[in-house]
């Protein structure tokens, strides 16, 4: 839920940041922390899952940037940068969820 609001807030009503990609970064990071809580939720390491949670994570990016470029009075625009940033953080949660997972099944043997 959070995703999407933050993903709707009105353009004008963003604070300007002296950062670069600065909109990239909280795209790759809201993605990542995304796709590690729902695996955290429902946790497994089979591949299909992981999968499963991958396409998830970058179709709802994909989904809210569709729905950006549609509600223009928003002052938000589709922007494939972002769709790119919010598959690559889809990415890192999987595999933080996976390295971590693993590494806690090799300590309880």
């Amino acid at each position: 839920m959070l995703i999407f609001i933050a993903c709707f807030v009105p353009g004008k009503e963003i604070p300007d940041v002296d950062i670069p990609f600065a909109d990239k970064w909280v795209h790759f990071l809201l993605f990542g922390i995304f796709n590690f809580l729902w695996l955290l939720a429902r946790p497994s390491l089979h591949w299909r899952h992981l999968m499963f949670w991958l396409l998830l994570g970058t179709g709802f990016g994909w989904f809210v940037e569709e729905l950006q470029g549609l509600l223009s009075f928003l002052g938000r625009a589709k922007d494939m940068k972002d769709i790119y940033a919010d598959a690559l953080g889809a990415v890192l949660g999987v595999l933080i969820f996976y390295i971590c997972a693993r590494y806690a099944a090799a300590k309880q043997r």
